[in-house]
């Protein structure tokens, strides 16, 4: 009798679950979660109606936020950093772990800033949350068809660029004082605009000298990609072969798996002077000194490996060569260029005044 209205006991679990076939056609055979043959029926008349509302009136099924958040990291799980969207999900959990993602409103996304920036984070980490929020919500629109609609997201305003470069003379003193594995990291991170992940996890099997070319097959946005090697990253990785069979970058002949900003890192940045500076910031510096060398930003991005200009139009204050032309027009000695506006000395504005 229970099977028959879709619900039923198993003998090796003291949960009811559920055996039923939907108005649209769809079968569901899953554990109920609940040891309440009432609740589970409750549930059975939910998934049914949810099911008939589709299919007769093309009414979407309601997902959770917490659903979507299981399905989200599935797909991004080849992401090098996925330990941090994880770590974020958490705490987007406290906000909307109880919603249906048809109940975020724009007004509880505000929430979600507010209480960030109470508990002290910076713009930049509340940006990161709200970036994420809308990649899952567009993600569950546009992709797996949950959502219709969302609210807009818009990042936090006024959150100042981070403009941190070392000059030629900077990188090579924070080299000169870097153990030997710590020197060879920072060389090629500036030779490539590598990311850590990217660097510690090169394998020599990805990598070919005589073409001059190493293939990342895990980035930061989840898409592999070819990096081309100049002369000083070949350098670079020379002086490693032979020290691991396996991976190009070690210490004492081992992996690395820290965090490359370490005590190490830490304590060459003190020996010389430099403030205010990260790992990352390395790419910083790469990304500049090939604007200031001429590279153009469309190059920089399928160097750099970015999916759009908008990352890389940052660097476009260091090149400043197709401006050359405009600036000289107001030069010394070329004034035949300047239209002479009419001017009028005080007697001559009194008398045009009387008149």
């Amino acid at each position: 009798m229970a099977r028959e209205r879709g619900v039923y006991r198993r003998g090796d679990s003291t949960y009811w679950w559920i055996d039923v076939v939907l108005p649209n056609g769809v079968r569901v055979r899953q554990s109920a979660k609940t040891e309440s043959r009432q609740q589970a029926l409750m549930l059975v008349a939910k998934l049914k109606a949810e099911a008939f509302k589709q299919s007769a009136f093309g009414v979407k099924p309601r997902h959770s936020w917490q659903h979507a958040v299981v399905r989200y990291l599935a797909v991004k799980s080849s992401l090098r950093s996925i330990e941090d969207v994880r770590r974020i999900c958490r705490k987007l959990d406290t906000y909307f772990g109880s919603l249906m993602l048809d109940e975020i409103t724009g007004d509880i996304i505000w929430g979600v800033v507010q209480g960030e920036l109470k508990k002290g984070n910076k713009p930049a980490t509340v940006n990161r949350y709200l970036a994420l929020i809308r990649r899952l919500l567009r993600m569950a629109r546009d992709e797996w068809q949950w959502l219709d609609a969302f609210p807009k997201i818009r990042l936090l305003q006024g959150e100042v660029e981070r403009d941190r470069w070392l000059t030629r003379e900077e990188a090579s003193r924070l080299i000169s004082v870097c153990p030997n594995h710590l020197a060879a990291i920072v060389r090629f991170a500036l030779a490539t605009g590598c990311r850590a992940r990217e660097i510690t996890g090169l394998e020599w099997r990805r990598v070919d000298l005589e073409r001059q070319t190493a293939w990342l097959d895990q980035t930061k946005n989840g898409t592999p990609r070819g990096v081309p090697l100049n002369a000083d990253a070949v350098a670079v990785l020379q002086g490693e072969a032979g020290k691991h069979d396996r991976y190009c970058f070690t210490y004492n002949g081992e992996p690395i798996r820290w965090e490359l900003t370490n005590s190490a890192w830490h304590t060459a940045l003190g020996k010389t002077g430099i403030k205010n500076f990260r790992f990352h910031d390395l790419r910083h510096t790469w990304a500049s000194w090939h604007r200031q060398a001429g590279t153009s930003c469309d190059e920089l991005k399928d160097l750099g490996g970015w999916k759009s200009r908008v990352m890389v139009d940052r660097y476009a204050k260091y090149a400043t060569e197709h401006l050359a032309a405009a600036a000289s027009r107001i030069e010394n000695g070329r004034g035949g260029n300047v239209i002479p506006f009419p001017t009028f000395s005080p007697r001559q504005k009194d008398q045009r005044a009387s008149a």
